[in-house]
């Protein structure tokens, strides 16, 4: 079944942008052993972590509608997560930050539609349909931690990133999928992993973007809430994972009350956290998202805002007070005591007032760049934005006019006023100049011959942001990401064991006979020796059939793969917990 059609309108109305990392679910792709794997995890995930995860786990998993024998499908993810208002997209493995923000902000969930190995069935550094399924989906039927997820969302894709960022991502999700990915060879794994630590250890001075990511994982991926003596679950990076969230409720694990300072405390996504925060509700995340967003350049706008676009060496916009709205590649900012009073971009621009492109001022338009003066003019009290119509004609400041105009900051314009350009409320956005110099001392900024020169008008910058103001203004559909899911190559052997994994499977869905039982064992044993699971499932029906013959001989088998390896000890003793009785483990 390829669940390529979704059922819900939130997905509809996402940008183009976004759409373009959306992939088609096949859920044909879904081996019997990676549905075993589900079922494992989902079986000791609701066994424990009713006893540990916040209420909202077990509530959202009936909202939800997430089974625990089958990898769930888009489709029917959509139908139900319709009903809280949330959506569900696929894609593939990690997505660039600041578009993973901006699906939460659509109120759409995004998931990893590719499943973890066998052999990371306790934990995985990429992201899959447990993580994000089982892990995500549930908690967010609960109204508040929704919402607080929509608002993370909202603000943290228009947080400023840094170079450094991007670099990361890239590493992470390379890293990510050698290490899902079977029989990478380890010296590729090493090499991925010392790049992740190398810019772990190298990232400068936190960005935006790294610090509301920090935020991110130790709340959304990685959250405790309750008290630092009782904490309970509710992070799913956590409650996907049936090693960690046994691991995190022991003494090993450092808690902490969570607080703004997260945001300065990176994270490995390669080992177990060392330390966790807890929040006291839910309400408490919300106002450290506040608390922290008044900080971000979002809000604070200024120099220092400008300054973080420059640095990032993306695409960016900054407001002014009159509401106009400049995007673009920033590149220069020239200050004058602590202010912007120039702001420069290169390339392709677009202006634009409440987030919707101003006419005849697109990238085709502003191809070459944008740059105007900011802020008021020397000597003079009142902003051109605050002049009334008298006041603009005291100053020479109207149509065709020769007018110099000379800005704190030593910014000079001179040139014939075209026309000017107002917003709704009657403030001047922007005036347009033919034959027009501006200068800042001797260097030249803007020469004649360079055609009609627009410049904006506002007193300051109050806003500065990731990405363009109006979507629509440029083509972000440019993901191309360096690295791919690797899927796996079956060999002949692991071909026969997934078709017994697939016989076991419909045994016990009722489809066929439980006769063949003793065989399967007798193949699994010779041929398979190092698979625990599927003995695991057999162990299941002989309990049910009352089948104690070939249970004590599995219960033995079982017994000899725990001293040929240990590291499945445990993974063997939970899932026969789940089954049998104690004193028969």
């Amino acid at each position: 079944m390829n669940s390529a059609i979704e059922s819900n309108p939130l997905i509809e109305r996402l940008p183009s942008h976004l759409k373009q990392f959306i992939k088609p679910q096949d859920y044909s792709d879904y081996t019997p052993i990676n549905q075993a794997v589900w079922r494992y995890v989902m079986r000791k995930n609701v066994d424990y972590l009713s006893k540990v995860a916040h209420s909202s786990y077990l509530e959202g998993l009936q909202k939800t509608g997430l089974e625990i024998d089958n990898i769930p499908n888009m489709y029917g993810m959509n139908r139900i997560l319709k009903e809280i208002g949330w959506a569900a997209v696929a894609v593939d493995g990690f997505i660039p930050p600041n578009a993973f923000m901006e699906f939460q902000a659509y109120n759409v969930l995004v998931i990893a539609s590719d499943i973890r190995q066998l052999e990371h069935i306790e934990y995985t550094p990429a992201p899959d349909i447990i993580h994000e399924g089982a892990g995500h989906a549930p908690i967010i039927a609960n109204p508040e931690y929704a919402e607080y997820l929509r608002r993370f969302g909202e603000i943290g894709c228009k947080a400023i990133s840094s170079s450094h960022d991007y670099e990361m991502y890239e590493a992470i999700r390379l890293l990510s999928i050698l290490k899902e990915a079977e029989g990478t060879p380890q010296e590729e794994i090493d090499k991925a992993e010392a790049q992740v630590e190398f810019l772990q250890n190298n990232m400068g001075e936190l960005s935006e973007m790294a610090q509301i990511r920090n935020l991110h994982w130790w709340t959304v991926e990685y959250g405790l809430i309750g008290t630092v003596e009782n904490p309970k679950i509710y992070g799913a990076g956590l409650l996907s994972s049936i090693g960690e969230s046994e691991w995190c409720m022991t003494d090993n694990v450092k808690k902490l009350p969570y607080d703004i300072s997260a945001a300065q405390q990176s994270f490995d996504i390669t080992k177990p956290q060392p330390q966790l925060y807890v929040t006291s509700n839910f309400a408490h995340l919300s106002s450290v998202l506040e608390e922290f967003a008044n900080k971000m350049a979002i809000r604070k706008g200024g120099l220092s805002a400008v300054k973080k676009l420059v640095d990032s060496k993306s695409l960016g916009t900054i407001e002014l007070s009159t509401g106009l709205q400049i995007s673009g590649n920033f590149t220069n900012v020239i200050e004058f005591e602590g202010k912007p009073v120039y702001v420069q971009t290169t390339g392709k621009t677009a202006l634009a007032y409440r987030e919707k492109e101003l006419v005849s001022h697109g990238t085709e338009y502003h191809a070459e760049g944008f740059g105007s003066p900011i802020g008021k003019l020397k000597g003079i009290n009142i902003a051109i934005e605050d002049m009334s119509p008298r006041d603009l004609e005291a100053y020479n400041i109207y149509e065709e006019r020769v007018v110099t105009l000379e800005f704190e900051g030593n910014i000079k314009v001179s040139g014939e006023i075209v026309t000017g350009t107002r917003n709704l409320h009657g403030k001047i956005l922007l005036i347009k100049f033919k034959n027009c110099t501006v200068t800042q001392g001797e260097t030249v900024l803007f020469a004649p011959e360079w055609g009609i020169y627009d410049m904006a008008v506002g007193k300051e910058v109050i806003s500065a942001y990731s990405g363009p103001a109006d979507v629509n203004s440029f083509d972000l559909i440019t993901h191309v990401p360096s690295s791919t899911t690797i899927k796996p190559n079956f060999s002949d052997a692991r071909n026969e064991l997934e078709g017994l994994y697939k016989t076991v499977r419909e045994i016990r869905e009722n489809k066929i006979s439980n006769l063949t039982l003793n065989s399967i064992f007798d193949k699994v044993k010779v041929n398979h020796p190092n698979d625990w699971l599927l003995s695991v499932e057999i162990a299941e029906l002989c309990k049910k059939a009352n089948n104690n013959s070939l249970l004590d001989d599995v219960i033995a088998h079982l017994n000899n793969l725990k001293s040929s390896r240990p590291e499945v000890k445990k993974l063997i003793t939970n899932g026969l917990e789940l089954i049998l009785e104690a004193e028969k483990v």
